[in-house]
């Protein structure tokens, strides 16, 4: 395996020029990095899908674009306003505002990935230009030329077979004596066309260059040092993990962990990549190593939360002693490419949760119009809102006695609407209301990870 490390950088990471600075000393750090994916700058996402909805008035339009112009000014200021970088962004910037315009005469989602995918193409030529003034050789690469997708503009499916030849082909002869910088998040179908692959897809977008370039190592740089025991914004208690077997973080990032897109171990795990995720502000902090296997494997590892989460339930005197309604159900989930997370069934309905912070690029909900409507000609649809997914992370948690009582007896006093246990080892699951996840999640850290 060829030993050379992918480093991605999110967004906090490259917000302004002293944190990029921050950003390229990790990069110098480590010789066996030569490839390095960037997010856009913090906020500059938020803004493009804003002006990309086409929801907003001229002079609405107009403040956001200023708020754009002034991230990456300021960059560009602190830089010494260099004449060709400085030129390309202020044509991306132009490019922006007729795109914005023509967003609002109609909404598009071709559209709405082309605009979108300014951010990441401005801070990499940015990040590029901050790298040759340290004296750096780095080369700007264009990920449309690199990631090969459908064309499900929003959130795109990548064509591993010919990402792979694609970047064996283009970054092979540049890795030798010139790092690449790239961009996370954006690729482009058969036909160039600029696509997206969902909000926090630029984990993702290192992933899958790591794998097509059988890299020895992928280093996920973020705000904080590694990944905790759980937020350690709702619990002050939470302690960073040191290491993490793959199966554990990907249901950690499945379950709600925004330290990690959910997609990103799936390349990392196919190919045994180790990955690391650790803070650019303080990379002497240390963080997390997510492998193959790990040292120990306790019974609760971790707790995750996920916000947003929609209950649909679903009515139908047809399922008593039928078969083929849940099929139906699912085939019209599959057709619009909608993922269910738990579901439980009884005789006559079924329930499902949906993940609304899984929403496209363009801030599109998942659950639309369309889809109620062909589940409507099937039985009665009741959609609630205003849940909460709450998740143990662990090990032999469908083998151990007591796990349910231990986890239930907990949180006795709280009301618990949908259970998940016993179809992965690996976790338990269960559905409550957003208003008191938090008390929950801070319950059962103490009681069972304390």
């Amino acid at each position: 395996m060829n030993p050379i490390n992918v480093a991605k950088f999110g967004g906090t990471s490259v917000a302004d020029a002293a944190a990029m600075n921050h950003c390229a000393d990790v990069v110098l750090a480590n010789p066996a990095t030569r490839v390095v994916v960037l997010s856009a700058s913090a906020g500059v996402t938020n803004l493009l899908v804003s002006l990309a909805q086409g929801e907003l008035d001229e002079a609405g339009q107009d403040a956001q674009l200023d708020k754009l112009t002034g991230i990456q000014q300021a960059i560009l200021t602190a830089l010494g306003n260099p004449g060709e970088v400085s030129a390309l962004i202020h044509a991306q910037l132009g490019d922006i505002r007729t795109m914005a315009r023509q967003a609002c005469q109609h909404t598009d989602a071709e559209l709405a990935d082309r605009l979108i995918a300014c951010g990441e193409l401005m801070s990499t030529r940015l990040f590029t230009e901050l790298l040759h003034q340290r004296g750096i050789k780095a080369q700007w690469q264009d990920a449309r030329q690199l990631l090969r997708t459908d064309s499900r503009f929003g959130k795109a499916t990548v064509d591993l077979a010919a990402t792979r030849t694609l970047c064996q082909a283009t970054l092979g002869p540049l890795l030798g004596d010139s790092l690449v910088i790239t961009q996370g998040f954006i690729g482009a179908d058969a036909d160039g066309r600029t696509t997206t692959l969902g909000r926090g897809g630029s984990d993702y977008s290192a992933a899958l260059l790591a794998e097509a370039l059988d890299a020895g190592s992928i280093e996920i740089w973020t705000d904080v040092p590694g990944i905790y025991t759980t937020d350690p914004r709702l619990v002050t208690r939470a302690r960073p993990i040191p290491e993490i077997s793959f199966v554990e973080a990907a249901e950690m990032a499945t379950f709600g962990a925004k330290v990690l897109h959910p997609a990103t171990l799936q390349p990392a795990l196919r190919q045994d990549i180790p990955v690391f995720v650790g803070s650019a502000r303080d990379p002497a902090a240390g963080g997390t190593w997510i492998r193959a296997s790990t040292e120990t494997s306790p019974l609760f590892r971790a707790v995750a939360l996920r916000r947003q989460q929609v209950l649909v339930t679903l009515h139908s005197l047809n399922m008593f002693h039928a078969y083929g309604f849940l099929a139906e159900v699912f085939g019209i989930l599959a057709r619009h490419r909608i993922s269910v997370d738990l579901i439980t069934t009884s005789e006559v309905s079924v329930s499902l949760t949906l993940d609304h912070t899984g929403s496209q690029s363009n801030g599109e909900p998942i659950l639309g119009d369309k889809v109620l409507a062909e589940l409507g000609q099937l039985c009665k649809v009741e959609v609630e809102t205003d849940f909460a997914l709450v998740a143990l992370i662990g090990n032999r948690m469908s083998e151990a006695a007591g796990v349910g009582s231990r986890v239930f007896d907990a949180i006795r006093e709280h009301n618990i609407r949908m259970i998940c246990y016993g179809a992965s080892a690996h976790n338990l699951c269960f559905l409550v209301k957003e208003s008191e996840a938090g008390n929950i999640v801070n319950r059962l850290h103490q009681e069972l990870l304390d």
